[in-house]
C-alpha cells in the first residue's frame, strides 16, 4: 500500500508493491533507476531508465509526464531525492513514486532483473 509522509510530494512503496504497480498499469508506468553507472551494471529492474541523479536536472526531458515514475536507487534516499526534484519541475505527485527499499532488495525479491549496460 502506497505510503505518503507529510509535505512529501511523492509516495513511497517498496519492490513488491513497485512491481504490482508496474503489472497493474503496465504501458503507463515506469522504473527510474538514479544510481551511478558502476551501480546500475550490478543489476537494474528490467526496463528501467537509467539517470543518474546527478544528471537528473539536465536530463529531465527524457522522464515521460504521462506515466507513473517509480524511482529507485539503492537505499531510497536518492530516489527520494528523484521524486522531490520531478515534482518541484512540474510533474504531477500523484505519479512519483520512490521505491524506499532500493534495487538490492529488488534483486533479494527475484523480480525482473537486467544486468550490464
Amino acid at each position: 500500500m502506497p505510503r505518503q509522509e507529510p509535505g512529501e510530494p511523492y509516495y513511497r512503496v517498496d519492490s513488491p508493491e513497485a512491481k504490482a504497480i508496474l503489472d497493474r498499469e503496465g504501458a503507463a508506468a515506469v522504473v527510474v533507476d538514479v544510481r551511478r553507472l558502476d551501480e546500475w551494471v550490478t543489476g537494474h529492474a528490467a526496463g528501467a531508465i537509467h539517470i543518474p541523479v546527478d544528471d537528473l536536472l539536465d536530463r529531465i526531458d527524457e522522464l515521460p509526464n504521462d506515466k507513473k515514475l517509480l524511482f529507485i536507487c539503492a537505499a531510497g534516499v536518492r530516489s527520494g531525492l528523484a521524486c522531490e526534484m520531478a515534482a518541484s519541475l512540474g510533474f504531477a505527485p500523484e505519479n512519483l513514486y520512490n521505491i524506499e527499499d532500493g534495487s538490492p532488495a529488488w534483486i533479494e525479491h527475484n523480480l525482473p532483473t537486467d544486468y550490464g549496460e
